[in-house]
Protein backbone atom coordinates (compact mmCIF):
# COMPACT_ATOMS: atom_id res chain seq x y z
CA UNK A 1 0.00 0.00 0.00
CA UNK A 2 1.31 3.45 -0.72
CA UNK A 3 1.97 6.19 1.58
CA UNK A 4 -1.55 8.35 2.42
CA UNK A 5 -0.75 11.73 1.25
CA UNK A 6 -3.42 14.66 2.64
CA UNK A 7 -4.72 17.79 2.29
CA UNK A 8 -7.14 20.35 3.64
CA UNK A 9 -9.67 22.73 1.65
CA UNK A 10 -11.07 26.18 2.38
CA UNK A 11 -14.08 24.68 3.45
CA UNK A 12 -12.43 22.31 6.24
CA UNK A 13 -12.63 18.97 4.18
CA UNK A 14 -9.92 16.65 4.42
CA UNK A 15 -8.89 14.96 1.31
CA UNK A 16 -6.90 11.61 1.47
CA UNK A 17 -5.01 9.74 -1.11
CA UNK A 18 -4.20 6.44 -0.62
CA UNK A 19 -2.55 4.37 -3.85
CA UNK A 20 -2.86 0.64 -3.99
CA UNK A 21 -0.39 -0.86 -6.56
CA UNK A 22 -2.03 -3.62 -8.87
CA UNK A 23 -4.97 -2.49 -9.20
CA UNK A 24 -7.27 -0.80 -12.27
CA UNK A 25 -10.15 0.73 -9.95
CA UNK A 26 -10.34 3.93 -7.67
CA UNK A 27 -13.02 4.15 -5.21
CA UNK A 28 -13.85 7.71 -4.21
CA UNK A 29 -15.35 8.20 -0.93
CA UNK A 30 -17.05 11.20 0.98
CA UNK A 31 -17.86 10.92 4.97
CA UNK A 32 -19.20 12.78 7.64
CA UNK A 33 -19.70 12.33 11.08
CA UNK A 34 -23.08 12.35 10.70
CA UNK A 35 -24.51 8.93 11.78
CA UNK A 36 -27.59 8.35 13.69
CA UNK A 37 -26.07 9.19 16.93
CA UNK A 38 -26.24 12.49 16.37
CA UNK A 39 -29.93 13.09 15.80
CA UNK A 40 -32.21 14.50 18.18
CA UNK A 41 -34.79 11.65 19.50
CA UNK A 42 -37.65 13.45 17.10
CA UNK A 43 -34.68 13.00 14.59
CA UNK A 44 -34.28 9.45 14.27
CA UNK A 45 -33.84 8.27 11.31
CA UNK A 46 -33.44 11.27 9.37
CA UNK A 47 -29.73 11.03 8.62
CA UNK A 48 -30.38 7.30 7.15
CA UNK A 49 -33.57 9.61 4.80
CA UNK A 50 -30.97 12.15 3.66
CA UNK A 51 -28.67 9.89 2.75
CA UNK A 52 -31.34 8.22 0.27
CA UNK A 53 -32.70 11.59 -0.76
CA UNK A 54 -29.27 13.03 -2.19
CA UNK A 55 -29.26 10.05 -4.87
CA UNK A 56 -32.62 12.08 -6.53
CA UNK A 57 -30.01 14.61 -8.33
CA UNK A 58 -27.44 17.58 -7.88
CA UNK A 59 -26.75 20.74 -10.34
CA UNK A 60 -25.38 19.02 -12.99
CA UNK A 61 -27.03 15.63 -12.33
CA UNK A 62 -30.47 16.54 -11.66
CA UNK A 63 -32.15 13.36 -11.10
CA UNK A 64 -31.37 10.01 -9.79
CA UNK A 65 -31.69 8.96 -13.69
CA UNK A 66 -29.22 10.90 -14.80
CA UNK A 67 -26.97 9.92 -11.80
CA UNK A 68 -27.81 6.37 -12.35
CA UNK A 69 -26.91 6.70 -16.25
CA UNK A 70 -23.72 8.28 -15.95
CA UNK A 71 -22.52 5.61 -13.42
CA UNK A 72 -23.08 3.14 -15.14
CA UNK A 73 -21.52 4.84 -18.71
CA UNK A 74 -18.36 5.03 -16.37
CA UNK A 75 -18.45 1.47 -15.32
CA UNK A 76 -19.05 2.48 -11.84
CA UNK A 77 -20.98 1.52 -9.12
CA UNK A 78 -22.41 3.90 -6.54
CA UNK A 79 -23.22 3.19 -3.12
CA UNK A 80 -23.83 4.80 0.26
CA UNK A 81 -24.47 3.44 4.25
CA UNK A 82 -25.48 5.34 7.45
CA UNK A 83 -24.46 3.78 11.08
CA UNK A 84 -24.45 5.26 14.21
CA UNK A 85 -21.28 6.71 13.49
CA UNK A 86 -21.08 8.07 10.18
CA UNK A 87 -23.01 8.44 6.93
CA UNK A 88 -20.58 7.68 3.54
CA UNK A 89 -21.11 8.08 -0.02
CA UNK A 90 -18.64 6.48 -2.27
CA UNK A 91 -18.18 5.37 -6.00
CA UNK A 92 -15.80 2.81 -7.25
CA UNK A 93 -14.80 2.99 -11.03
CA UNK A 94 -12.09 2.01 -13.85
CA UNK A 95 -9.15 4.64 -12.54
CA UNK A 96 -8.95 6.30 -16.28
CA UNK A 97 -12.69 7.25 -15.31
CA UNK A 98 -11.50 9.31 -11.75
CA UNK A 99 -12.15 12.45 -12.84
CA UNK A 100 -15.91 11.96 -14.06
CA UNK A 101 -17.04 9.39 -10.84
CA UNK A 102 -15.60 12.12 -8.42
CA UNK A 103 -17.54 15.07 -10.20
CA UNK A 104 -20.36 12.67 -10.32
CA UNK A 105 -20.51 11.92 -6.62
CA UNK A 106 -19.78 15.50 -5.39
CA UNK A 107 -22.51 16.78 -7.85
CA UNK A 108 -25.15 15.76 -6.12
CA UNK A 109 -23.80 14.38 -2.65
CA UNK A 110 -22.83 18.51 -1.97
CA UNK A 111 -24.97 19.89 -4.12
CA UNK A 112 -28.72 17.77 -3.48
CA UNK A 113 -31.68 19.21 -5.19
CA UNK A 114 -34.05 17.45 -2.47
CA UNK A 115 -36.99 18.33 -4.80
CA UNK A 116 -40.05 18.14 -2.54
CA UNK A 117 -41.82 15.48 -4.62
CA UNK A 118 -38.75 13.41 -4.70
CA UNK A 119 -39.15 13.61 -0.75
CA UNK A 120 -42.37 12.84 -0.64
CA UNK A 121 -42.07 9.51 -2.96
CA UNK A 122 -38.75 8.44 -1.02
CA UNK A 123 -40.37 8.91 2.37
CA UNK A 124 -42.64 5.57 1.24
CA UNK A 125 -39.53 3.92 -0.05
CA UNK A 126 -38.34 4.10 3.15
CA UNK A 127 -40.96 3.42 5.43
CA UNK A 128 -41.46 -0.43 3.32
CA UNK A 129 -37.83 -0.55 4.60
CA UNK A 130 -39.05 -0.03 8.31
CA UNK A 131 -41.51 -2.37 8.02
CA UNK A 132 -39.35 -4.83 6.16
CA UNK A 133 -37.10 -5.17 8.78
CA UNK A 134 -39.87 -5.65 11.35
CA UNK A 135 -40.70 -8.82 9.18
CA UNK A 136 -37.22 -10.24 9.92
CA UNK A 137 -37.12 -11.84 13.56
CA UNK A 138 -33.16 -11.67 13.26
CA UNK A 139 -33.02 -7.55 12.25
CA UNK A 140 -35.87 -6.85 15.22
CA UNK A 141 -33.13 -9.03 17.45
CA UNK A 142 -30.39 -6.41 16.49
CA UNK A 143 -32.72 -3.55 17.31
CA UNK A 144 -33.79 -4.79 20.81
CA UNK A 145 -30.45 -5.46 21.56
CA UNK A 146 -29.57 -2.00 20.94
CA UNK A 147 -32.19 -0.53 22.82
CA UNK A 148 -31.26 -2.95 25.67
CA UNK A 149 -27.87 -2.09 25.92
CA UNK A 150 -28.10 1.69 25.48
CA UNK A 151 -31.79 2.52 26.63
CA UNK A 152 -33.15 5.52 25.00
CA UNK A 153 -29.79 6.92 24.61
CA UNK A 154 -29.02 7.76 20.20
CA UNK A 155 -26.96 4.38 20.03
CA UNK A 156 -30.17 1.98 21.48
CA UNK A 157 -32.34 3.54 18.25
CA UNK A 158 -32.77 2.32 15.13
CA UNK A 159 -30.78 4.29 12.14
CA UNK A 160 -33.69 3.39 9.83
CA UNK A 161 -35.89 5.42 13.34
CA UNK A 162 -39.41 5.14 12.94
CA UNK A 163 -42.48 5.30 10.42
CA UNK A 164 -44.33 8.06 12.45
CA UNK A 165 -40.75 10.27 12.21
CA UNK A 166 -40.38 9.87 8.82
CA UNK A 167 -43.88 10.98 7.96
CA UNK A 168 -43.22 13.90 10.16
CA UNK A 169 -39.83 14.89 8.85
CA UNK A 170 -40.15 17.94 6.51
CA UNK A 171 -37.41 19.43 3.67
CA UNK A 172 -36.78 22.46 6.07
CA UNK A 173 -36.21 19.81 8.87
CA UNK A 174 -33.98 17.74 6.71
CA UNK A 175 -31.86 20.81 5.28
CA UNK A 176 -31.22 21.95 8.95
CA UNK A 177 -30.35 18.89 10.26
CA UNK A 178 -27.27 18.91 6.88
CA UNK A 179 -26.49 22.63 8.13
CA UNK A 180 -25.96 20.85 11.19
CA UNK A 181 -23.63 17.75 11.33
CA UNK A 182 -22.65 17.86 7.28
CA UNK A 183 -19.24 19.82 8.46
CA UNK A 184 -16.06 19.26 6.65
CA UNK A 185 -13.99 20.16 10.00
CA UNK A 186 -15.45 16.79 10.74
CA UNK A 187 -15.59 14.86 8.12
CA UNK A 188 -13.63 13.70 4.77
CA UNK A 189 -12.62 12.33 1.42
CA UNK A 190 -11.16 9.44 0.40
CA UNK A 191 -9.34 8.74 -3.14
CA UNK A 192 -8.17 4.99 -2.93
CA UNK A 193 -6.76 2.58 -5.33
CA UNK A 194 -5.10 3.72 -8.92
CA UNK A 195 -4.79 7.31 -8.68
CA UNK A 196 -2.57 7.69 -12.05
CA UNK A 197 -5.46 9.07 -13.86
CA UNK A 198 -6.72 11.78 -10.47
CA UNK A 199 -7.65 15.18 -11.91
CA UNK A 200 -5.11 18.03 -11.25
CA UNK A 201 -4.81 19.70 -7.63
CA UNK A 202 -7.32 22.65 -8.71
CA UNK A 203 -9.78 20.32 -10.37
CA UNK A 204 -9.92 18.19 -7.50
CA UNK A 205 -10.32 20.98 -4.95
CA UNK A 206 -13.18 22.33 -7.56
CA UNK A 207 -15.32 19.50 -7.13
CA UNK A 208 -14.85 18.59 -3.61
CA UNK A 209 -15.00 22.39 -2.38
CA UNK A 210 -18.71 21.98 -3.82
CA UNK A 211 -19.55 21.26 -0.40
CA UNK A 212 -20.65 23.89 1.72
CA UNK A 213 -18.25 25.52 4.84
CA UNK A 214 -20.33 25.01 7.68
CA UNK A 215 -19.91 25.40 11.41
CA UNK A 216 -18.56 23.00 14.07
CA UNK A 217 -21.29 20.78 15.09
CA UNK A 218 -22.07 20.42 18.72
CA UNK A 219 -21.04 17.68 20.79
CA UNK A 220 -22.69 14.58 20.18
CA UNK A 221 -24.21 12.96 24.10
CA UNK A 222 -21.76 10.71 25.68
CA UNK A 223 -22.89 6.97 25.73
CA UNK A 224 -24.63 5.13 28.77
CA UNK A 225 -24.38 1.57 29.00
CA UNK A 226 -27.53 0.77 31.17
CA UNK A 227 -27.75 -3.02 30.61
CA UNK A 228 -31.00 -4.75 30.81
CA UNK A 229 -32.80 -7.92 29.34
CA UNK A 230 -35.44 -7.87 26.53
CA UNK A 231 -37.74 -10.06 25.16
CA UNK A 232 -40.32 -9.72 22.12
CA UNK A 233 -42.09 -13.07 21.91
CA UNK A 234 -43.11 -14.55 19.04
CA UNK A 235 -44.27 -18.13 18.70
CA UNK A 236 -41.81 -19.38 16.44
CA UNK A 237 -40.04 -22.59 16.22
CA UNK A 238 -36.79 -20.58 16.09
CA UNK A 239 -34.97 -17.83 18.27
CA UNK A 240 -32.78 -15.26 17.96
CA UNK A 241 -30.75 -14.22 21.04
CA UNK A 242 -28.58 -11.69 21.09
CA UNK A 243 -25.85 -10.56 24.16
CA UNK A 244 -23.91 -7.22 24.79
CA UNK A 245 -20.81 -7.03 27.20
CA UNK A 246 -18.61 -3.69 27.50
CA UNK A 247 -15.08 -4.25 27.79
CA UNK A 248 -13.24 -2.06 29.84
CA UNK A 249 -11.33 -0.89 26.80
CA UNK A 250 -9.21 2.20 25.31
CA UNK A 251 -12.32 2.91 22.29
CA UNK A 252 -9.18 5.77 20.82
CA UNK A 253 -6.19 3.25 21.41
CA UNK A 254 -5.52 1.29 18.15
CA UNK A 255 -3.92 -1.53 19.87
CA UNK A 256 -6.54 -1.80 22.46
CA UNK A 257 -9.00 -2.28 19.97
CA UNK A 258 -6.86 -4.37 18.37
CA UNK A 259 -6.43 -6.87 20.86
CA UNK A 260 -10.02 -6.64 20.97
CA UNK A 261 -10.69 -8.16 17.82
CA UNK A 262 -8.58 -10.83 18.50
CA UNK A 263 -10.60 -11.64 21.59
CA UNK A 264 -13.76 -11.71 19.78
CA UNK A 265 -12.16 -13.78 17.01
CA UNK A 266 -11.28 -16.55 19.34
CA UNK A 267 -14.05 -16.08 20.88
CA UNK A 268 -16.38 -16.59 18.27
CA UNK A 269 -15.32 -15.04 15.30
CA UNK A 270 -13.92 -17.65 13.51
CA UNK A 271 -15.14 -21.62 12.71
CA UNK A 272 -12.07 -22.75 14.91
CA UNK A 273 -13.62 -20.16 18.09
CA UNK A 274 -14.78 -21.46 21.34
CA UNK A 275 -18.69 -20.65 20.66
CA UNK A 276 -18.55 -21.95 16.92
CA UNK A 277 -16.44 -24.92 18.12
CA UNK A 278 -18.69 -25.86 21.69
CA UNK A 279 -21.99 -24.52 20.55
CA UNK A 280 -22.03 -25.64 17.05
CA UNK A 281 -19.99 -28.34 16.71
CA UNK A 282 -19.71 -30.30 19.71
CA UNK A 283 -23.36 -29.55 21.01
CA UNK A 284 -25.59 -29.04 17.78
CA UNK A 285 -27.52 -26.10 19.56
CA UNK A 286 -27.65 -24.27 16.34
CA UNK A 287 -26.81 -22.98 12.83
CA UNK A 288 -25.40 -19.70 13.53
CA UNK A 289 -23.55 -18.28 16.62
CA UNK A 290 -20.92 -15.63 16.76
CA UNK A 291 -19.24 -12.65 18.53
CA UNK A 292 -17.87 -9.47 17.56
CA UNK A 293 -16.42 -6.45 18.62
CA UNK A 294 -18.00 -2.97 17.75
CA UNK A 295 -15.77 0.38 18.68
CA UNK A 296 -18.01 3.37 18.92
CA UNK A 297 -16.09 6.31 18.81
CA UNK A 298 -15.97 6.62 22.38
CA UNK A 299 -17.25 3.24 23.35
CA UNK A 300 -16.42 -0.59 22.93
CA UNK A 301 -18.49 -3.29 23.00
CA UNK A 302 -18.88 -6.95 22.39
CA UNK A 303 -21.69 -8.53 20.78
CA UNK A 304 -22.83 -12.44 21.09
CA UNK A 305 -25.35 -13.75 18.82
CA UNK A 306 -27.02 -17.09 17.65
CA UNK A 307 -30.24 -17.78 15.62
CA UNK A 308 -31.64 -21.59 17.33
CA UNK A 309 -34.50 -23.91 17.43
CA UNK A 310 -36.15 -22.41 20.72
CA UNK A 311 -36.11 -25.56 22.68
CA UNK A 312 -32.49 -25.39 22.55
CA UNK A 313 -32.22 -21.57 23.73
CA UNK A 314 -31.83 -21.86 27.81
CA UNK A 315 -28.81 -24.38 27.53
CA UNK A 316 -26.97 -22.62 24.47
CA UNK A 317 -27.19 -18.79 26.64
CA UNK A 318 -25.90 -20.71 29.67
CA UNK A 319 -23.04 -22.40 27.95
CA UNK A 320 -22.35 -18.73 26.12
CA UNK A 321 -21.61 -16.82 29.32
CA UNK A 322 -19.90 -19.72 30.70
CA UNK A 323 -17.20 -19.33 27.81
CA UNK A 324 -17.11 -16.05 28.39
CA UNK A 325 -16.73 -16.27 32.46
CA UNK A 326 -13.93 -19.31 31.59
CA UNK A 327 -12.17 -17.00 29.36
CA UNK A 328 -11.94 -14.14 31.88
CA UNK A 329 -11.47 -16.52 34.95
CA UNK A 330 -8.54 -18.87 32.91
CA UNK A 331 -7.78 -16.42 30.24
CA UNK A 332 -7.84 -18.21 26.30
CA UNK A 333 -4.69 -20.59 25.47
CA UNK A 334 -1.09 -19.23 23.52
CA UNK A 335 -2.06 -20.78 20.67
CA UNK A 336 -5.97 -19.82 20.38
CA UNK A 337 -3.90 -16.22 20.32
CA UNK A 338 -1.83 -17.15 17.80
CA UNK A 339 -4.28 -18.39 15.59
CA UNK A 340 -6.87 -15.70 16.11
CA UNK A 341 -4.01 -13.26 15.35
CA UNK A 342 -3.29 -14.83 11.86
CA UNK A 343 -7.22 -14.79 11.37
CA UNK A 344 -7.76 -11.52 12.34
CA UNK A 345 -5.21 -9.78 10.10
CA UNK A 346 -5.13 -12.23 7.31
CA UNK A 347 -9.15 -10.99 6.64
CA UNK A 348 -7.77 -7.39 6.99
CA UNK A 349 -5.40 -8.08 4.02
CA UNK A 350 -7.66 -9.97 1.96
CA UNK A 351 -10.32 -7.68 2.48
CA UNK A 352 -7.82 -4.75 1.30
CA UNK A 353 -7.07 -6.45 -2.24
CA UNK A 354 -10.91 -4.34 -2.23
CA UNK A 355 -10.22 -0.41 -2.69
CA UNK A 356 -13.85 0.37 -1.21
CA UNK A 357 -12.93 -1.63 1.89
CA UNK A 358 -9.82 0.49 2.77
CA UNK A 359 -11.52 3.49 2.00
CA UNK A 360 -14.16 2.60 4.75
CA UNK A 361 -11.74 2.00 6.86
CA UNK A 362 -9.14 4.75 6.38
CA UNK A 363 -13.19 6.73 6.99
CA UNK A 364 -13.37 5.58 10.45
CA UNK A 365 -9.66 6.04 11.14
CA UNK A 366 -9.78 10.07 9.92
CA UNK A 367 -13.79 10.75 11.77
CA UNK A 368 -14.68 8.30 14.45
CA UNK A 369 -11.03 7.59 16.02
CA UNK A 370 -9.32 10.46 15.09
CA UNK A 371 -6.19 8.23 13.97
CA UNK A 372 -3.77 8.88 11.46
CA UNK A 373 -5.49 7.98 8.13
CA UNK A 374 -3.26 4.57 7.29
CA UNK A 375 -4.94 1.10 6.76
CA UNK A 376 -2.05 -0.29 6.88
CA UNK A 377 -1.82 0.54 10.55
CA UNK A 378 -4.70 -1.69 11.06
CA UNK A 379 -2.80 -4.95 9.89
CA UNK A 380 0.44 -4.37 11.47
CA UNK A 381 -1.82 -3.35 15.03
CA UNK A 382 -3.30 -6.83 14.57
CA UNK A 383 0.20 -8.50 13.75
CA UNK A 384 1.81 -6.81 16.61
CA UNK A 385 -0.80 -7.47 19.55
CA UNK A 386 0.78 -9.77 22.39
CA UNK A 387 -0.54 -12.67 24.34
CA UNK A 388 -1.44 -10.91 27.39
CA UNK A 389 -2.45 -7.80 26.03
CA UNK A 390 -5.57 -10.52 24.65
CA UNK A 391 -5.81 -12.06 28.55
CA UNK A 392 -5.89 -8.42 29.48
CA UNK A 393 -9.10 -8.01 27.31
CA UNK A 394 -10.59 -11.14 28.36
CA UNK A 395 -10.38 -9.99 31.71
CA UNK A 396 -11.74 -6.63 30.76
CA UNK A 397 -15.34 -8.47 30.03
CA UNK A 398 -17.48 -7.23 32.96
CA UNK A 399 -20.17 -9.88 33.98
CA UNK A 400 -22.62 -7.03 32.98
CA UNK A 401 -24.52 -8.23 29.67
CA UNK A 402 -27.62 -6.83 28.04
CA UNK A 403 -30.00 -9.52 27.00
CA UNK A 404 -32.29 -9.64 23.48
CA UNK A 405 -34.52 -12.08 22.51
CA UNK A 406 -37.44 -13.04 19.44
CA UNK A 407 -38.56 -16.10 20.18
CA UNK A 408 -41.36 -18.17 22.39
CA UNK A 409 -39.73 -16.88 25.66
CA UNK A 410 -40.01 -14.04 28.81
CA UNK A 411 -37.85 -12.01 30.15
CA UNK A 412 -37.56 -14.17 33.39
CA UNK A 413 -36.07 -17.09 30.92
CA UNK A 414 -33.03 -15.18 31.17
Amino acid sequence: MSATASSQLANGLRVHRIGLPGTSALTALVAFDAGARTEHEAENGMAHFLEHLVFKGGDKYPNHRAINETAETLGGVLNAYTSHDLVAFHITARAEAAGEAIDLLTDFVARPRLDPEELDRERGVVIQEINRAFDQPSMVAEYLIDRAAFGDHPLGRPVLGTEENLRAFSRDAIIAFRERRWSGTHGGAFLVGNLDHLPEPDELAECFGRFPTLPEPEAYEPPRFDPRTLVEERDTNQSHLRMIYRPDVEAADLRSRAALSIYATLLGGSMSSRLFEEIREQRGLCYSVYAVDHVFADLPVLQLGSGLDSSKLDEAYTRMREIVDELRDEGPTAEEVRRARSYAAGRRVLAFENSGAVARTAANQAIVYHDPVDPQAVIAALDAVTFEEVVDVARAVADDIAVACVGPHRVEDF
